[in-house]
């Protein structure tokens, strides 16, 4: 018997969060700029498998990507604090269509891709709209950063009553305390549970 009680794989989406080639290919914004963390650059290799056990059963993979828009003369509207955070980000980075832009090839092609403007994949996108189309129920949680759009698409979905399972080294942060101190602040909305136990939860548990 599972250690885990079993999921409706036809009822739920896998989301990740950020899995960009800006965010972690080596040519991406981040890369260029010397910003990288081996914890992040190892999700897609983990998160794969949960992606491939799910499809098997029914279930979609969601990709929610973050989005600078932009404006004239290619200038993206990004927010001030981000500004101030990442200075290095410029004219093409994240921008729709863009090589940066794209989820890394490990894990693409996504069946679904949701632009995000902001923390949450809820925000001012249309997932709320597809998860409700394709009758998904839950939602397996991960990608990057923990404590910034993992979370608040986790506690977004709290408050829409969509069941949640976040993956706990399916996410990852640049500090790791800051991760491991998220995860804990997040069980009280979230299941939390590592890859392999997500898949044992699908139905192709080893």
């Amino acid at each position: 018997m599972s250690a885990h009680p079993p999921m409706e794989p036809a009822k739920t989406a896998l989301l990740t969060i950020d899995l960009q080639n800006d965010f972690l290919h080596p040519e991406g914004a981040y890369g260029r700029a010397g910003h990288g963390a081996d914890a992040i650059s190892a999700l897609p290799g983990r998160i794969g498998p949960v992606r491939d056990a799910l499809r098997r059963k029914g279930g979609v993979y969601v990709s929610a990507q973050f989005t600078l828009v932009p404006g004239p003369d290619d200038e993206p509207l990004i927010a001030p604090h981000l500004r101030e955070l990442r200075p290095f980000l410029g004219k093409g980075d994240f921008a729709p269509g863009a090589f940066g832009h794209a989820l890394v090839d490990e894990l693409a092609p996504a069946d679904y891709t949701i632009e995000k403007v902001a923390y949450s994949a809820f925000y001012q996108t249309r997932l709320e709209y597809v998860l409700r189309a394709i009758g998904a129920e839950t939602l397996i949680i991960g990608g990057i950063v923990t404590n910034g759009g993992v979370a608040s698409t986790v506690r977004d979905a709290h408050l829409r009553n969509i069941e949640t399972v976040l993956l706990s080294d399916g996410c990852a942060a640049f500090d790791n305390a800051v991760h491991e101190a998220t995860l804990v602040s997040l069980e009280t909305v979230t299941k939390v549970r590592t890859c392999a136990e997500a898949i044992d939860m699908i139905g192709e548990g080893r």
